[in-house]
């Protein structure tokens, strides 16, 4: 039934957060029109968490195998990157900086992963 997802980062100046997700990132991506890609993400999983009535939020999260060696690797590409990387009981994590002033999470989950 279901075959895939879609997920959309908003953003102030989504021009230049497109070029890191291409340029710096490395994911492929598509031109759905008029300049507007669309980019490949390796395959995902999705974990449902409680929420308190009326603040319910959603959240992307990138994952890798390697936090430290990763972020190293973002940050000797210039993306900032928010240290110190935090140790939680599901992973490891970290926060890298988008052009426009947004910042997005990448983790080493701890968990079996689907």
């Amino acid at each position: 039934m279901i075959n895939g997802a879609h997920a959309i980062i908003f953003s102030a100046d989504a021009e230049a957060d497109r070029a890191l997700f291409h340029d710096v990132l490395g994911l492929r991506s598509v031109d759905a029109g008029g300049g507007w890609l669309i980019f490949a993400l390796p395959p995902a999983e999705l974990a449902v968490h409680p929420a308190e009535p009326g603040n319910a939020s959603h959240e992307l999260y990138l994952l890798c195998d390697d936090i430290e060696a990763t972020v190293t690797e973002l940050e000797g590409k210039g993306v900032s990157v928010e240290r110190p990387i935090v140790d939680q009981r599901w992973g490891r994590l970290a926060f890298i900086g988008l052009p426009s002033g947004g910042r997005l999470g990448i983790y080493q989950p701890r968990h079996p992963q689907p």
